[in-house]
């Protein structure tokens, strides 16, 4: 009977705040069953076949059974239909008239249980040391890379801007060693998924959580760099159907309701930016 029940299972801105513009002088896939098991041996006829086949079987029912041979079961936790998460506002100001990116970390790693603040963040995460040289109009000609790092300065004392999704992750897994999940350009499905297994996260939109309103431009090296002047990062905490549900460090509102469709749209404007952790 043992033999039979084996054979049959094998064989089927900018910044969060309009920042200023006022001139200033500034300087491997799993292996699939036939690649671990014998029978995929190339086979020289149907009778070989049923033999190796047997042999299999023997050999399975005779085999110990250790931990380096038992596999796990796939566990699929599917997407509920909508969820909340309890997660603590933190207010950017005073300190950080543009550190709403960093202040939205906060939210999340004091969520995951980490003793950190907005400033602790603020001090570690990269910095892009990149001059702003602005023409002779007030136009910003050159300056950093969000890419790289904040662009600016963060408190508000000269003009700052923002820092995109890199800089957080490499911020998160000094916090949450290797437990970084950059979720950044996902279909937004996958951004639910991330939420409804019990994890905030931060995501790139604008201050009224629709379309940029404005765009500016410079050049770095040789390359353009473009951010809107309403540029915000907030917390996505929950959603349901038809709305999503939003931590905003500059507000200080705590569970924000949005329309979902506007959000997504705004979101996706933005580049579709998303950090979080697992």
């Amino acid at each position: 009977m043992r033999k039979f029940y084996l054979l049959a299972s094998i064989l089927p801105l900018f910044g969060c705040n309009n920042f200023d513009l006022t001139p200033i002088n500034v300087s491997a896939k799993e292996p699939s069953y036939s690649q671990t098991n014998t029978m995929a041996t190339p086979l020289a006829n149907y009778e070989n076949y049923h033999i190796l086949l047997l042999q299999a079987i023997e050999k399975s029912i005779n085999q110990p059974v250790t931990e380096s041979t038992t596999r796990n079961p796939i566990r699929i936790s599917p997407k509920k239909q909508e969820t909340l998460l309890d997660v603590t506002v933190i207010n950017q100001n005073p300190e950080l008239k543009y550190g709403c990116e960093v202040t939205s970390l906060a939210m999340v790693l004091h969520y995951a249980g980490v003793k950190t603040d907005k400033m602790e963040l603020y001090r570690l995460i990269q910095k892009e040391d990149y001059p702003l040289i602005r023409k002779s109009n007030g136009d910003i000609l050159h300056w950093g890379n969000p890419e790289n790092g904040f662009v600016g300065d963060m408190t508000g004392r000269l003009t700052g801007t923002t820092v995109y999704d890199k800089p957080m992750i490499h911020l998160i897994n000094q916090k949450l060693p290797g437990r970084a999940v950059n979720l950044t350009n996902q279909p937004f499905e996958k951004i639910e998924e991330h939420v409804s297994a019990g994890y905030p996260i931060v995501v790139w939109t604008t201050l009224d959580y629709g379309l940029p309103k404005r765009w500016v431009a410079w050049n770095h090296g040789h390359q353009v760099v473009r951010v809107p002047f309403d540029l915000h990062a907030v917390v996505l905490v929950g959603y349901d159907n038809n709305f999503v549900y939003l931590n905003d460090p500059l507000t200080i509102k705590k569970q924000v309701k949005v329309e979902k469709e506007q959000f997504v749209s705004s979101w996706k404007a933005l580049g579709s930016r998303a950090v979080s952790y697992e």
